[in-house]
C-alpha cells in the first residue's frame, strides 16, 4: 500500500498563498497536525516513510518515523515567480491557460507534465514493495494530486477537480492489474483542517 500525505500547514498557504518550492517550516497548527497525523497511524505497520526535501513535509515525515528517505522528484510543482502569490492575484487568463494546457510553465517554472513524469517514475519504482509493505511518501499538494492520476490511469489534467487539505491522507493499493485508489483526503484524524 502506498499511503499519500500531505504535509500540515504552514504560515504560507493558511494565507491562501501558492507556496511551491519556497521553503517554510510547518506552523503551530501544522504541528499539532503532524502530531494528530502520526496518531491516525497508529495501527499501521509502516515499513518505509518517504518525503519530498522540503522543511514542511520532512516535519510532517520525522512525526511519523525517526527514519525519513528524501526523494526529490515528490517536491512540490515550481511555480516560478508565482511562488508566494495569493491565488486571487494571479491573473484569470493565467489560471485558465494553466488548467487547459499541461505543458503550460509559469514564467521560472515547471509545467505539470514535468511534474507528471517525475512522481509517475517515483512510484512505478515502488510498485513491487508496495504491494507487500507499506510505504508513506509526505509531499505536497500537486505530486499527489498527480499521484492519484497516476493510479486512476488518468491525464495529470484531472488533478485540476481534486481538493486535498493538508495533512490529509490518500491511499493506494497495488492489485495485480496496477494502482487501484483505495482513499482519498481522509483527515478523519485531525481536529481541525
Amino acid at each position: 500500500m502506498i499511503f499519500l500525505v500531505r504535509h500540515g500547514r504552514t504560515a504560507i498557504n493558511a494565507g491562501n498563498k501558492l507556496q511551491g518550492r519556497i521553503d517554510h517550516p510547518l506552523d503551530e497548527v501544522g504541528q499539532r497536525q503532524a502530531l494528530e497525523l502520526a496518531s491516525g497511524f497508529s495501527e499501521i505497520k509502516i515499513d518505509r516513510v518517504l518525503s519530498s526535501p522540503l522543511k514542511r513535509a520532512m516535519q510532517t515525515a520525522q512525526a511519523l518515523s525517526g527514519k525519513v528517505e528524501v526523494d526529490d522528484r515528490f517536491i512540490e510543482l515550481d511555480y516560478g515567480s508565482f511562488d508566494g502569490m495569493l491565488q486571487a492575484d494571479v491573473p484569470a487568463e493565467i489560471w485558465k491557460k494553466w488548467r487547459a494546457d499541461n505543458n503550460f510553465r509559469p514564467p521560472g517554472g515547471e509545467t505539470l507534465a514535468e511534474l507528471d513524469l517525475r512522481v509517475r517514475q517515483a512510484l512505478n519504482e515502488l510498485i513491487e514493495e508496495a504491494r507487500t509493505k507499506n510505504i508513506v511518501v509526505v509531499s505536497h499538494v500537486s505530486p499527489i494530486k498527480a499521484a492519484i492520476a497516476w493510479s486512476m490511469g488518468s491525464d495529470v489534467g484531472a488533478s485540476w477537480r481534486m481538493l486535498l487539505d493538508r495533512a490529509s491522507i490518500s491511499r493506494i493499493d497495488i492489485g495485480p492489474n496496477g494502482p487501484v485508489m483505495r482513499g482519498f483526503n481522509d483527515t478523519s484524524h485531525l481536529s481541525e483542517i
